[in-house]
Formats: structure tokens, sequence, C-alpha cells
């Protein structure tokens, strides 16, 4: 019996576009450390240090002590100069990210996270934990699934991989003390989210904003859109699984 929901969170529970964020993302944050660093030399220090935290193997390091540690080398730049800058950016020019991509909650997803709880799972925002926490609570505000007493979020503070490694959700697995077949992974993406199937964890696969490169060979154990997929829960579905 499914007794913990993890859920991705970008094109998942937040309804928008992966690449017109980032194209965003990359935009906003680039010109909010201009001041300080060329903004080639940043956006290509960036994405490899985001890359690092990705490869990483190491469950001593923290993915946020992977991306520092990779990143003031390749702009030379100390992590205490380095830090308030982005606490600064995700404090004030991230929020802004809402309303250039035109972001609206989907109707039925806060109403869908209530039943869940009121019925008793266990909820785990399974989002790539490639930003800081403070990213990660913001975009729950756009999806307007901020402020449940969800079992765990993951962030790069807090958690050593990165989707698609299979150790990122065994360490959720760790972290939650449940079994595969006690948990079923909600996502969009068929690399970083189905992939999860191969650890014997349930999949539903949400297809509004599907991401698919044809390399997994995992398939979702159910497929839908997202409205389908609340359709599913009101209906205990879940617990039919």
């Amino acid at each position: 019996m499914i007794r913990c929901v993890l859920f991705d969170l970008d094109g998942t529970l937040v309804h928008f576009d992966y690449d017109d964020f980032l194209k965003e993302y990359f935009k906003a944050i680039t010109i909010s450390v201009a001041p300080r660093i060329k903004a080639v030399r940043f956006t290509e220090a960036l994405i490899r240090s985001v890359e690092a935290m990705i490869e990483n193997e190491d469950p001593s390091l923290s993915n946020r002590q992977v991306f520092f540690e990779d990143f003031v080398k390749r702009v030379n730049t100390p992590e205490d100069i380095l830090l308030p800058m982005f606490e600064d950016f995700y404090a004030n020019e991230f929020t802004k990210l809402k309303d250039v991509l035109a972001i609206e909650p989907h109707p039925k997803a806060r109403a869908m996270m209530e039943v869940l709880f009121k019925e008793g799972y266990d909820v785990v925002i399974a989002t790539n934990a490639l930003f800081p926490a403070m990213a990660i609570l913001e975009r729950m505000r756009w999806g307007g699934v901020y402020g449940f007493p969800y079992r765990l979020i993951t962030c790069y503070e807090t958690m050593h991989f990165c989707k698609p490694n299979l150790k990122y959700y065994e360490e959720i697995l760790r972290i939650t003390g449940y079994q595969p077949e006690d948990c079923l992974m909600v996502g969009n993406n068929m690399d970083e989210d189905i992939v999860a199937g191969a650890l014997g964890i349930k999949t539903y696969l949400v297809d509004d904003y599907l991401l698919d490169s044809g390399m997994t060979h995992c398939t979702p154990d159910l497929r839908s859109d997202f409205s389908g997929f609340v359709e599913f829960v009101l209906s205990n579905g879940i617990q039919k699984l």
C-alpha cells in the first residue's frame, strides 16, 4: 500500500515550461551579479558547477558544498562574497520570474494536496536538488502548494545527490524511512522522475509538460495529464496501487 507520495515540482505541481524558466532564470541571475562578475564567465561557471552537482558521487558532500567548491574556483571569488549575492538574488529578483513567465497555480493543485494530507499520506517535494531551499519554497508558492507539513523538501543544502542518480531516491528513502513499495513518484520527466521505478517505486507520469529524451528504459505505472492525476487521487486510486 502506498504511504508516501513524492512530487516533482517544475512542470508537475508548478505548471510552466522548464526551458522557458531556465532561460529567464539565467538571464535574471546573470544581470544580478553583473557588477561583480562578467556575464559570460558567470554563466559558463554556473552551468559547469551545476553539472558538478549532478555528477557528484561523494555522499559526504552536500550538493551545496559541491556547487560552491567548484564555483568559487571558476569565478575566482570567495564564497563569503558570493553567498550574499546569491541570497539577495533569490530573495528579490527570483520572485519576479513568476510574473515574467505568467505562472498561475493549477486550480486543483492545492485542493488535491489537502486531500492527500487529510487521508494521512506523507508527502515529499522531490524536486531536483539543484537550488537552495528559499528558491524551492518560492516556486511552491507559485504553484499554490506552499505551507503544508511536508515530510521532506529536497534542496541543495540537505541532499547529496541529484536526479537522475538513483542515489537521490535512495537518500529520500533513508530520510523518510520508507521502502520503495511504500512510495509513489509523480513527475513529468521520464529521465529524472520515472527512473525511480528502477528501485521499485511506483511511478505516475504527468504529461502536461512532458520531458523525454528517449534515453530511459523505464515505463511509468500510470500516466495522464495533471487533471487526470487529481481525479485519480479523488477517486482513492492511490489506495488501489
